[in-house]
């Protein structure tokens, strides 16, 4: 095993299992990296610097293929359905010899970082990959720990990646060739048969979401949150495709982080050290901030070329809808100091409503706000996973369910009482359609979400007036600056109002039926919550 970039030649990988391989290539620059991914032929260079690569078959998760061990540990604690799938330990373990052997004649690339940028949370993580792109990822992805930390580096959490080793379903016990399970007791993740960067990012998210509420009283959290001049913070919560990255990449507040954050009793703090954002459609006009991070560093996944050029077609979504930037969060101008924030003052659940018939904006009560986002209703964007080719409606739990191990009233309860105790103000955005449902209507002007989420940070909409929305309930103001009067109510931009109540019925039914299954543990004032439609 030659070691390479390494200064501290006694640290090896036996710890992880792996006796032998070929070349090991020990926390390699950025640079670096990228020379590797081009001399293998793994990727292009953009001419704004970045790394285009191809990550294959899948260009978005596979949530049928994420599995946890089940073992003394999750037993009880995790909660086992239709998204968290148990894995044998002796599978896990064969699995995972299969890994090892695949990786003993390869050139590995082992990137050393950590999650929570709390001291106190603090998680050492190494991935052991046989792509260097992938340790770029992680190197965009993760905090970056310094040389001295580096030099004395104890891993606390291992992911094996491994995109060109397939599983056989028949006798390694998943689904299909690809798979990311988690080992709570082995404290290691393992990907194999997909190049698709999010699940390595993931795979510790669905860990911290287990480890700190579980373990650590700390609510994690799938959202974005930034810190305005005057030191508020605001925290977004939305599934992929709702707005978090873009929304929170505001030019006029410090971006804390874009995707994922625990909230402790000192405040709010990022687990990452970057940005994973959509580029499909991305334009300078639209989005500045993430327009001009993609540079030298970062990586962009699955785009195309204007022909004739290496310019990158945004517009493209031939390779997929789910197009994506990797960077480090310094490539953002205006970033928090240390990646924390106080405790929110506002908080803005996301949500992209295909229906078309929610307000672009409402006032929550704390009843609704806990009935919203224990129903985390948004719709699955084109392309984010594997099978969905156009919005479909959907509820996701805490606006994270394919992430979170543990029962949803966990982290809802938490939720609650921090909303409680430090009074925050809650606000549900609609980045979806208005005008009518999708294919009918249109997708909300960003330039008015922005206005709009401006006006409830600067506590402008605080003085507003607001009227009730009929069937949900929900306090629409009449009037916000820079946003005409007419889109706030979902109602006037439809031209057929008897389809508007029909489609908002529909939905709320939707709701009511979603519901059913939390309603035995839910107390009654959040039932009461939910829009005043019978369900038939």
């Amino acid at each position: 095993m030659e070691k390479f970039g390494i200064k501290n030649p006694n640290i090896d990988l036996s710890a992880s299992g792996i006796s032998k391989s070929g070349k090991v290539y020990w926390n390699l620059s950025p640079e670096e990296l990228v020379e590797h991914s081009i001399k293998k032929d793994l990727g292009v260079i953009a001419d704004n610097g970045a790394l285009v690569i191809n990550t294959g078959k899948f260009t978005g998760r596979s949530p049928l293929d994420r599995f946890i061990v089940r073992d003394e540990i999750t037993e009880k604690s995790v909660d086992w359905g239709d998204i968290n799938f148990p894995f044998e330990t002796k599978k896990f373990t064969q699995l995972k010899e299969k890994i090892i052997a695949y990786f003993a004649d390869k050139e590995l690339y082992v990137h050393d970082g950590y999650a929570c940028a709390d001291e106190q949370y603090k998680m050492n993580i190494r991935l052991i990959a046989e792509f260097p792109w992938s340790n770029q990822f992680a190197y965009n992805m993760f905090l970056r720990p310094d040389e001295a930390e580096l030099l004395n580096f104890i891993p606390e959490w291992t992911i094996l990646c491994a995109p060109q080793f397939y599983a056989d379903p028949a006798t390694d016990g998943t689904r299909q060739e690809n798979f990311a399970i988690l080992n709570f007791s082995e404290k290691t993740i393992i990907i194999g048969g997909t190049g698709y960067t999010g699940e390595i990012k993931k795979g510790i998210f669905s860990a911290l979401n287990f480890i700190l509420p579980h373990q650590k009283g700390v609510l994690s959290m799938h959202c974005s949150a930034n810190v305005g001049e005057e030191g508020d913070t605001a925290v977004f919560f939305g599934l992929s495709g709702t707005g978090k990255t873009t929304l929170s990449a505001d030019p006029g507040r410090y971006l804390i982080g874009d995707d994922e954050h625990g909230w402790s009793d000192e405040g709010v703090f990022n687990f990452e050290g970057g940005c994973y954002a959509k580029v499909i459609d991305l334009s300078e006009e639209k989005e500045p901030d993430i327009y001009h991070a993609i540079r030298h560093r970062a990586i962009l996944e699955n785009i195309t070329f204007i022909k004739g050029s290496r310019c990158p077609n945004y517009e493209d979504s031939s390779i997929t809808q789910n197009t994506r930037v990797s960077y480090p969060i310094y490539h953002i101008d205006k970033i928090q100091p240390g990646s924390k924030g106080e405790h929110p003052k506002n908080i803005f659940f996301l949500t992209a409503d295909a229906f078309g018939v929610l307000p672009p904006i409402s006032r929550l009560t704390p009843a609704q706000a806990m009935y919203y986002f224990i129903s985390g209703y948004t719709a699955k964007v084109a392309g984010t996973e594997e099978g969905v080719n156009e919005p479909q409606a959907t509820f996701s739990a805490c606006f994270g369910a394919p992430f979170m191990p543990l029962h949803p009233a966990v982290y809802a309860e938490m939720l609650g009482r921090k909303i409680e105790k430090h009074k925050v103000n809650v606000w549900l955005v609609n980045t979806g359609w208005t005008g009518g449902e999708y294919g009918v209507g249109n997708r909300i002007s960003l330039k008015y979400t922005r206005a709009m989420v401006t006006a409830a940070l600067s506590g402008e909409l605080n003085s507003a007036s607001y009227e009730r929305h009929s069937v949900f309930g929900l306090d629409m103001p009449q009037s916000c600056p820079g946003v005409p009067s007419g889109v706030l109510n979902p109602k006037s931009t439809w031209e057929d109002k008897t389809a508007y109540e029909q489609k908002a019925n529909e939905l709320a039914n939707a709701f009511h039926r979603n519901f059913e299954k939390f309603e035995a543990n839910t107390p009654q004032l959040i039932l009461d919550a939910a829009p005043k439609v019978l369900v038939k």
